[in-house]
């Protein structure tokens, strides 16, 4: 083998909301950029958070992809597509590895099926939570404080 060839690079692409940025998405980021060498974050544009939650986000994606590029072990930051999963986005940017957080519902096996049809060959894996209680989630943040200050 070739010593002089350089390494290939392991690029992890995530997804994700990111609405009100809390310890909760520190830790599944860097546990994230532990897999690889490059970590690629697709954040979600506000007509799915809209879809999905059933409310918009608090911050708009440009808001919430410039907080995420202000992180360390963030390297790139891209706004998805308005409906739905783009695969041809997550073709262009060519995961090994797409690193799923705790709380996403997504089958994975159903998820790796659909990313064959489409071409990408990447490992899925789950990254569990880092706490035993679910306090690092945006809507318990809301909910706190909504409690503590619409009283």
């Amino acid at each position: 083998m070739n010593e002089t060839k350089e390494k290939k690079k392991i690029r992890v692409v995530v997804g994700g909301v990111f609405d009100i940025l809390h310890v909760g998405h520190v830790h599944f980021l860097k546990k994230a950029k532990e897999m690889g060498d490059e970590l690629i974050v697709i954040v979600a544009h506000d007509e799915t958070v809209k879809r999905r939650k059933g409310r918009p986000p608090i911050n708009s994606m440009y808001e919430r992809a410039e907080l995420l590029k202000a992180l360390k072990m963030v390297d790139e930051v891209v706004i998805g597509e308005p409906d739905h999963i783009s695969f041809e986005l997550v073709k262009k940017l060519k995961p090994d590895i797409i690193a799923l957080g705790p709380d996403q519902n997504f089958d994975i096996c159903a998820l790796k099926e659909e990313l064959k049809k489409h071409g990408i060959e990447a490992d899925v894996i789950r990254i569990p939570y880092a706490y035993k209680t679910d306090v690092a989630k945006t809507s318990k943040i809301i909910q706190r404080i909504v409690e503590l200050f619409c009283k």
